[in-house]
């Protein structure tokens, strides 16, 4: 089964010096400062973007397999620490982050480094990277749907709960939308599941840049709003490259809580693997249309320290899957067995 998971996946480049998604996504930021939408042509961006992000949550929920999912329940002890660090610790740190406003991050800017902390954790990168590293794929593919399916409910809850009115465009509409455009797509997509699954699943391919063109969309209506807003006046060189030091420090302390604390747990190495690459990673697929939905104008802003971690954790993460496969390759891996 281990095995052809691992045949399954693709492998990301060695060194992933620039994702070719986040590539795209710069490109569309410079669009969209160069040639931002507004007036009607910004009504036409927004109304096909609110589309977008629908049928992409339609989408998330014909995909997911929920009994899949609920296949990894003996794996309990490991999802639960996956969710604590993806719902739990990772909140926290974003909320310390509040000691960095106005000296290192703008009160903007925090807010979107408080978002990204909030954001469910990722799937598919996950499962590669555990896979480079001889970790546990299984437990990797079940821990990160089931990140998945929590974060449709819980960064929702958590943005009223921690972001609340400070959210920069954040506010109790926000969770009427959220019911609109993101929980009624996920079920319906969810229920018609079995209808439609195999028609996903032999043209996923063409379904995966349909994807990635519509969070590319959301990106431009949210990135046109913030310039015709004048937004970006506000973010400085010096403010990018503090933002850019305080996610490395984030990204440092996930790493490190999710290796050695899964060790104190008891975890075995093929776990540990899992846990640490589910556990301190996030996601942009499912962040960028959250966003767009919970902040309206001021997504721009928001999703600035999301897109940024996105590309530094899959470059870190690429450097430590190779060095957990180097350290295992003399050691006989045993199967992983959950912890009783």
């Amino acid at each position: 089964m281990e095995q052809m998971s691992r045949r399954r996946i693709p492998q990301p480049p060695s060194w992933l010096p620039v994702d070719p998604y986040i590539a795209a996504l710069i490109g569309t930021v410079v669009l969209a400062a160069l040639l931002p939408a507004s007036g009607p042509a910004a009504e036409v961006a927004g109304g096909a973007s609110t589309g977008a992000v629908a049928f992409l949550f339609f989408l998330y929920g014909a995909r997911l397999s929920t009994a899949e999912a609920l296949d990894g329940l003996r794996h309990w002890r490991l999802h639960l620490t996956v969710l604590a660090c993806t719902f739990v610790v990772f909140p926290l740190l974003g909320l310390a982050s509040a000691g960095l406003v106005p000296y290192v991050l703008s009160p903007q800017l925090q807010s979107g480094f408080l978002f990204l902390c909030l954001v469910p954790s990722t799937i598919q990168s996950s499962i590669a990277f555990t896979s480079i590293a001889r970790g546990n794929v299984p437990a990797a593919i079940c821990a990160g749907s089931f990140s998945s399916i929590a974060g449709i409910f819980l960064t929702p809850l958590l943005a009223a709960a921690l972001l609340g009115g400070s959210g920069g465009g954040f506010s109790g509409d926000a969770l009427l939308k959220i019911g609109v455009q993101l929980l009624l797509p996920f079920a319906l997509g969810q229920l018609l599941r079995r209808r439609i699954g195999g028609f996903l699943a032999r043209h996923r391919k063409v379904l995966g840049l349909v994807d990635r063109g519509s969070i590319l969309l959301v990106v431009y209506t949210a990135f046109s709003e913030g310039m015709v807003a004048g937004i970006w006046h506000q973010v400085t060189p010096a403010r990018l490259g503090a933002l850019l030091a305080a996610e490395a420090v984030l990204l440092a302390l996930m790493l490190a809580v999710t290796w050695y604390g899964a060790k104190r747990l008891g975890f075995g190495r093929a776990d540990r693997i899992a846990i640490q690459f589910a556990g301190s990673k996030k996601s942009l697929a499912s962040g960028l249309p959250m966003a767009s939905v919970l902040f309206g104008a001021q997504a721009s802003l928001a999703v600035l320290p999301l897109m940024l971690f996105h590309q530094m954790q899959l470059m870190v993460c690429a450097v430590i899957a190779k060095r957990r496969a180097r350290e295992g390759q003399d050691a006989v891996s045993p199967e992983a067995v959950p912890v009783a």
